[in-house]
């Protein structure tokens, strides 16, 4: 009878040989027998150790066997005794064994004696021999030359960049095995990350990187990132120096230096399975977020081994780290760099709270590198309350649409048909709620949300649909309501007929038409479509990491001449409108799924866990149990169909197939005849695995499952066209702005003694206020600074919206001395807010009158200087001569000689009383 010794150094064993090691006895020893060569027992001074590598033919490390279940940190001290000393007469890469691991064949650890602080890891299999002779032939490792990367050429990156740049590298120097980067939605991570993937590659001798997205589509953009980036100093963009695969295939490239993928393929490829390509269109966080804690778990594959990677970047994180596809990222034995702008406490966790970088949303908008936005809250009665469509007694027949064939037949109901808000446009569309919040947005679009526009080009439009079924009644509506054509309004989603939803992607992006697109998920994340100024909620969203992904569809900033070659009436854009239809910016909001938890399975999920290889008896249970109520409401033509599709058995006998297989009686049996009483544990398992395999072996089919899927839905979409619907209200969500306003007169007390700008404005009487454009560029810079992340236009927009009638016109865009008027008016000094250039023009008149009073007529020359003087002094608070000779609007005039020439020698007096007159 094996020993639990035994089994153990029969696993380390298999997994050796898995590796391409020739395994040997010392009567068999032969170390050249193979480029990688392991003797059991070999003898060396400090006594025999369990296994002796030798790479090419020269002893390299030794591996430590101990039986299952031992914990394996402080093994290392005993492989130690073998590691340094050798018999001289034995062929060795140096003075002492190099490599040592230690392994239960269920847990392995390996630690590289050649690092700078050697540190026992964790791996999931031996390295090949290949892989330790090219370490071997190396000066020094990937560790060492981490700690050794030149200094980081900033040229072309912003601030929050190089300190994620910067931090990573000494993360990774320290050998932290996980660092996390958290950067807002268009901050710029997947240039970040190329940026750092070229320094790896050049700098730290990187093999090669993997980098894992959410979504195909997604993959394609990240491959576009890497084709245009141009690394500083370099002749070449990167893919001009190293290869960068998109893998579609089941096929790494040995030569790619970074290999770009959904977790989902690669999980495909480490199982040897096929990867039907509508499972990249789906985020693999759709995908498992119903998964259960037993899945199909990950063997060793050969052709991919476990070094393929030095480093994983995993984009958006928070979404594909968890359940079924954490295996996969810790299958490699790679540092993991992860990339989100939305982190949460398990994403945190995964990452053992090594957040390198942080960069949050508001400080980007802060910096201008997005944008903020306000909510607008549209409620109807419908989307409040529900609807009634009344039955039998009236006569009428109500349209019911299939969901598969989309076909329209009608029917009397039975019953009257009560259906809640959360029914809505799931098993019951009621195409009067639909249109009513869309032509309350046509209504409100020009004259409320944007009322500077001409009204010729409606603002590019997001709207966020329940399902393609929704999205498709939404497109017909919109196109309906506006009064316009197929190419106003376009659907984007994975069941796009006829149309490519790349392609859609991309006219949305950077061509005037589609004005408006409805999606699902497909655009919910990531995808980079800057034009946005409207986001249209129709669907409500529960994650909180989801909601903020989506908001960020919106704010991203965008040059005024990009955004105008989409939206020609538009300037800038400085927000985003969040149209709320559902509440969505009311209800309470889940933190990110966690990294393991039992939880209820959807149907759906069930079918594909099972068809991935989940065997537990609570899985068969389950889906038995739910093909069986299944059964009980199909009709002989809908379970003919699922017979054909499964070999010629109908949802009953699926269902007794999975209870037979987990039945203990028929497992017994099943065991007795085949091993008779004596049977093995291992012989045992192995029936039961078998009969669990044969029922599940129908579902292998994805006809099948899909078949069962859609038929478990609720195949019937009830159309209540009867039901009418009115606005009860559509207004700006304030409490946005009531934060903001506190935020800011908070900031204010705090800062009162501190800056100097504030100083003058609280403590001096108007008239005396003498401000400068340094004390001015001090005050709006803290003001962007935490914890309140606040800009001039943000706190302009807050007071809009709570006191509409003592603001009047925008702040000018990056002209600091807008932030004079926003103090002025929260301390009370004005009455009206309004921008500064504004007050600084009726001043200016002001004063030229008082001149003209006093006998100080001006040419028209001379008046024309100075309204250039005054339109300098609103930009900037304060003028000096030298000024004259730096500032364009001034220089261009002729300079200070000019101007002396023109408004004679006391300028300087003048320009003392004309910058008290328009400032103080």
């Amino acid at each position: 009878m094996q020993t639990p010794e035994d089994k153990a150094r029969a696993e380390i064993d298999r997994l050796l040989s898995d590796a391409g090691w020739v395994l040997q006895d010392m009567e068999d020893f032969n170390r050249n027998a193979a480029l990688g060569v392991a003797v059991r027992e070999f003898q060396l001074p400090a006594g025999p150790c369990d296994y002796l590598l030798f790479v090419d033919g020269k002893a390299a490390g030794v591996i430590e066997a101990k039986k299952s279940g031992v914990t394996l940190s402080g093994v290392a001290d005993q492989s130690e005794k073998y590691m340094g000393a050798l018999p001289p007469h034995l062929a060795s890469w140096g003075d002492m064994l190099l490599y040592d691991y230690e392994s239960t064949g269920t847990e392995t650890l390996f630690r590289d004696l050649r690092d700078p602080k050697p540190r026992s890891r964790r791996i999931f299999a031996f390295h090949r021999p290949e892989t330790l002779r090219a370490w071997l032939q190396q000066p020094d490792t990937l560790r060492a030359r981490l700690q050794q990367m030149p200094p980081l050429d900033s040229s072309g990156l912003r601030d929050c960049q190089v300190e994620a740049i910067t931090n990573l590298e000494r993360s990774l120097a320290e050998d932290r095995p996980r660092s996390l980067i958290q950067l807002a939605t268009g901050a710029g991570k997947t240039f970040t990350a190329c940026s750092f993937s070229y320094r790896l590659i050049r700098h730290a001798g990187a093999r090669r990187i993997l980098f894992l997205v959410d979504r195909n589509n997604l993959g394609d953009q990240t491959l576009r990132e890497f084709q245009n980036f141009q690394p500083p100093g370099a002749a070449n963009r990167f893919t001009d120096t190293y290869i960068v695969q998109h893998l579609r295939s089941h096929h790494i490239d040995r030569d790619a230096k970074v290999v770009i993928t959904t977790i989902q393929r690669l999980y495909s490829l480490l199982r040897g399975e096929e990867l039907e390509d509508e499972a990249e269109e789906r985020s693999a966080f759709e995908m498992a977020q119903a998964a259960g804690s037993e899945v199909a778990p990950l063997g060793y594959n050969p052709e991919i081994p476990v070094e393929t990677f030095d480093f994983i970047i995993t984009d958006e994180c928070h979404r594909s780290i968890y359940g079924l596809w954490r295996q996969v990222l810790e299958y490699f034995d790679a540092s993991i760099i992860g990339l989100t702008a939305t982190p949460s406490k398990h994403t945190l966790g995964f990452f053992n709270q090594n957040l390198v970088a942080e960069y949050p949303y508001e400080r980007s908008v802060a910096d201008g590198v997005n944008v903020g936005y306000e909510i607008y809250r549209i409620r109807t009665q419908v989307s409040e309350e529900g609807g009634r469509i009344e039955g039998t007694d009236t006569g009428f027949q109500v349209p019911v649409r299939d969901k598969r064939s989309r076909k329209l037949r009608y029917e009397q109901l039975d019953a009257d048909l009560e259906y809640s808000a959360k029914e809505l446009d799931r098993s019951v569309v009621n195409p009067n709620q639909i249109r009513t919040v869309l032509q309350t947005y046509r209504e409100r679009v020009f004259t409320e949300l944007f009322p500077d526009r001409s009204g010729q080009w409606l603002p590019k439009t997001l709207i966020f649909a329940k399902d393609d079924n929704h999205a498709e009644e939404i497109v017909h509506a919109v196109r309906e309501v506006f009064g316009e054509g197929n190419d106003f309004a376009k659907k984007i989603t994975y069941r796009n007929s006829g149309e490519d939803p790349k392609e859609l992607i991309k006219a949305f992006r950077v061509d005037p038409f589609p004005r408006i697109a409805v999606t699902v998920d497909m655009i919910a994340t990531g995808t980079d479509i800057k034009p946005v100024e409207v986001l249209i909620f129709m669907r409500d969203v529960k994650s909180e990491g989801y909601y903020e992904q989506m908001k960020g569809r919106g704010v991203r900033s965008i040059p005024d001449a990009d955004l105008k070659a989409v939206t020609p009436d538009a300037k800038t854009k400085t927000r985003f409108i969040l149209i709320d239809a559902v509440g969505v910016s009311e209800t309470k909001k889940n933190a990110s799924q966690p990294l393991e938890r039992k939880k209820t399975v959807s149907f759906d999920a069930l079918l594909d866990q099972v068809a991935m290889g989940r065997r537990d008896e609570e899985a068969l249970s389950s889906l038995a149990g739910r093909l069986s109520a299944l059964d009980r409401k199909l009709g002989e033509e809908e379970r003919h169909r699922i017979a054909e599709a499964s070999g010629g058995k109908p949802p009953r006998e699926l269902s007794n197939d999975l209870l037979d297989a987990i039945d203990p009686d028929r497992q017994e049996s099943a065991i007795h005849q085949q091993h008779g009483p004596q049977a093995t544990q291992d012989q045992k398992d192995a029936v039961v695995g078998r009969l669990m395999d044969e029922a599940c072996q129908p579902f292998d089919s994805p006809q099948l499952r899909d078949l069962l899927k859609d038929i478990k839905q609720k195949t019937d979409i009830v159309i209540d066209e009867v039901t009418t619907d009115t606005m009860l209200g559509a207004t700006f969500d304030k409490r946005k702005a009531e934060a903001t306003v506190t935020s800011f007169r908070e900031f204010m007390e705090d800062n009162r003694d501190q800056l100097t700008a504030l100083q003058i404005l609280y403590n001096q009487p108007r008239g005396q206020q003498k401000l400068t454009y340094q004390a001015i560029r001090e005050l709006v810079q803290r003001l962007g600074d935490p914890p309140h992340y606040l800009t001039t236009a943000t706190v302009w927009q807050a007071y809009r919206r709570l006191e509409a009638a003592k603001v009047r016109g925008a702040p000018v865009d990056d002209q600091l001395t807008e932030v004079v008027s926003l103090v002025r008016f929260a301390l009370g000094q004005d009455e009206v807010l309004e921008p500064f250039g504004t007050v600084v023009e009726q001043r200016f008149n002001l004063w030229l009158g008082r001149e003209k009073r006093a006998g100080r007529a001006y040419t028209a020359e001379q008046e024309d200087w100075l309204r250039t003087i005054a339109s300098y002094i609103a930009a900037n608070a304060e003028i000096t001569p030298r000024d004259f000779q730096e500032a364009p609007s001034l220089a261009d005039r002729g300079g200070i000689i000019q101007a002396r020439k023109v408004l004679g020698p006391e300028l300087n007096d003048m320009l003392d009383d004309l910058q008290g007159a328009l400032v103080a």
